[in-house]
């Protein structure tokens, strides 16, 4: 179970999922205001803390080898 949580966002890819996050869920809330916006919660949850489910499972990190 601690591989499913390891830390596996990088800092460019935590950048753009926070900025991806806000902007989606930014959609709830104004212009459209559509809940589709409410997708927008994955992208920042996973920016939050720095670990992605799908990349755990696929075997993927963004995140540099020297820590």
């Amino acid at each position: 179970m601690t591989t499913l949580f390891a830390r596996n966002v990088g800092p460019i890819d935590r950048s753009l999922r926070l900025l991806l996050g806000v902007g989606l869920l930014s959609l709830v809330f104004v212009g459209p205001r559509t809940p589709w916006g409410w997708l927008g919660l994955i992208p920042l949850m996973t920016a939050v803390f720095s670990t992605c489910p799908l990349y755990s499972l696929l075997g993927i990190t963004t995140c540099s080898k020297t820590r």
